[in-house]
């Protein structure tokens, strides 16, 4: 894992070489047609709200959990003691990526959904509401935080989520059997170069001409950088849009030849 001056660094190159927001200049139509109507919709939706709300509630939640950790650790939390407000705080995506994500799965509509790494089910609010009538099954390791994200999905009487519990090693490969296809996937789990390959791998044979995945912390470390890297040379990719703190994969045949994008965001 790289130190906050090392990833402040990575992130000021990034900066400043990526290729400007409001998609002027870029000659890939599916990749305008992305920045325009989906990274630049400033549409407050509804659902914003409701999900806001539930992670304000969170944050001020002090109940202790129990966390079984499968991955690469937590960069804040060293212990296995954590509060739901530090869970929160420290690992839930930001409301910056969970409305992206709510906007991907609303404007490109994929029917199975897939995401490994629940947390508190913020992330999975956002692409549940999206599209109410997709399959989404999420997978959380931990216990204790699995059984709270599925309060929180009661709560927002979101009904077309299946949580599946346990590690992604032995869990991924009947989840994705779970699904005809894999249209969506949001990969946030062991951040370590090799499970990143391996979950990547295991989801190739599911995925088709309009399949997205998007892996999390592509530059949290070294290794990170090394699997998004594996990932981009793999022949099925044919498009990648780099936002720094995520990574998004696509296969559209229409790219004859391969197109690696870093977007400011």
């Amino acid at each position: 894992m790289y130190s906050k001056f090392q990833l402040g660094l990575k992130f000021l190159t990034y900066y400043f070489n990526a290729s400007n927001s409001k998609g002027y200049g870029m000659h890939s139509p599916f990749v305008f047609e992305l920045i325009t109507k989906v990274l630049n919709d400033k549409t407050v939706y509804a659902a914003y709200v409701v999900v806001e709300d539930m992670r304000t509630q969170l944050l001020k939640n002090h109940t202790m959990l129990t966390i079984e950790d499968f991955g690469a650790g937590s960069a804040h939390d060293k212990t296995n003691q954590r509060t739901i407000a530090s869970i929160t705080r420290n690992v839930a995506k930001s409301s910056k990526y969970g409305q992206l994500f709510y906007r991907m799965v609303k404007h490109y509509q994929p029917q199975n959904i897939l995401e490994l790494g629940t947390s508190l089910g913020i992330t999975t609010s956002y692409l549940s509401l999206a599209k109410s009538d997709a399959h989404l099954i999420t997978m959380e390791g931990a216990v204790s935080i699995a059984e709270t994200a599925l309060q929180n999905f009661k709560t927002l009487k979101l009904q077309n989520i299946s949580l599946v519990e346990g590690n992604f090693d032995q869990t991924l490969s009947s989840a994705i059997a779970q699904l005809p296809e894999v249209d969506f996937a949001f990969i946030d789990g062991n951040h370590r170069r090799e499970p990143t390959e391996r979950y990547f791998n295991q989801l190739l044979p599911a995925t088709h001409h309009n399949s997205i995945l998007i892996f999390d912390d592509i530059h949290w470390s070294a290794e990170m950088e090394q699997a998004w890297q594996t990932i981009k040379r793999h022949p099925s990719v044919r498009c990648t849009i780099d936002l720094f703190f995520i990574g998004i994969v696509f296969f559209r045949n229409e790219f004859k030849e391969k197109q690696h994008f870093i977007i400011r965001f």
